[in-house]
């Protein structure tokens, strides 16, 4: 996996302001979620190609292994996919019409992205 490459300078600028909180998001809605469900979960520490967590989790015989950052892409950019070749651009929806980020908005989509991996 490599890093993302920006559309704009502007989508760069808003993924400075957007990763950390989403990061912060997606881990506790990962928490939220293994409470309420039947999977068990652990993080493996990995830095190649860059610094991040693998979200391993298991339910009987079935393990899911997912990156952490590429939840966080899913959130932040506009349909990001693993095998991304395009430029990403960012979510605009999770700004406000001040350019501030929208906490309910980021949340709600943080949510949706989790629900899933946790219902695969």
């Amino acid at each position: 996996m490599i890093p993302p490459k920006f559309k704009t300078r502007l989508d760069y600028d808003q993924a400075n302001i957007l990763m950390q909180p989403t990061f912060i998001r997606v881990v506790d809605n990962i928490r939220k979620e293994a409470e309420l469900s039947q999977w068990e979960i652990s993080y493996q520490e990995i830095n190649e190609p860059f610094p991040s967590y693998i979200l391993s989790q298991k339910k009987e015989n079935k393990i899911i292994e997912t990156n952490v950052w590429l939840i966080c892409f899913q959130v932040c950019f506009k349909e990001f996919s693993l095998n991304q070749s395009q430029p990403v651009e960012i979510d605009s929806q999770l700004f406000d019409e001040s350019g501030e980020l929208d906490w309910q908005r980021l949340e709600t989509k943080t949510q949706l992205l989790v629900r899933q991996i946790f219902n695969q």
